[in-house]
């Protein structure tokens, strides 16, 4: 909060929630896509076969990391669901930033009685 010149009192927009809230939509969106990342990047450093048919024997630091990697690799699927659903909970926040924005600058220019 500051006081403007006529010792009125403004208060700050809130970027720091909206920022918050687009960094959650942001990770849920792309969560799948970091797990086929991962599971691409150990697949490949250890020379093992990943693929969405079954589970293929993977080790990885003297353990079996197969059923993960394969687990973690048909997670990519999910994309077809976050990128949509993130895709519209951006526009939503989107708007409704715009909205507030434009509602909180309005109330700000308003003389106050």
């Amino acid at each position: 909060m500051t006081l403007d010149p006529s010792g009125a009192v403004q208060r700050r927009f809130p970027w720091l929630g909206y920022g918050i809230i687009w960094a959650v939509i942001l990770l849920l969106t792309l969560l799948p896509l970091f797990s086929v990342l991962f599971t691409a990047a150990v697949a490949e450093a250890n020379g093992c076969q990943v693929d969405e048919g079954s589970a293929h024997v993977c080790m990885v630091m003297g353990q079996d990391w197969g059923e993960l990697l394969y687990f973690t690799g048909v997670m990519g699927w999910l994309m077809l669901a976050t990128f949509p659903l993130g895709g519209g909970a951006f526009i939503v926040w989107l708007i409704v930033l715009i909205i507030h924005r434009l509602a909180w600058r309005r109330a700000q220019t308003r003389p106050s009685s």
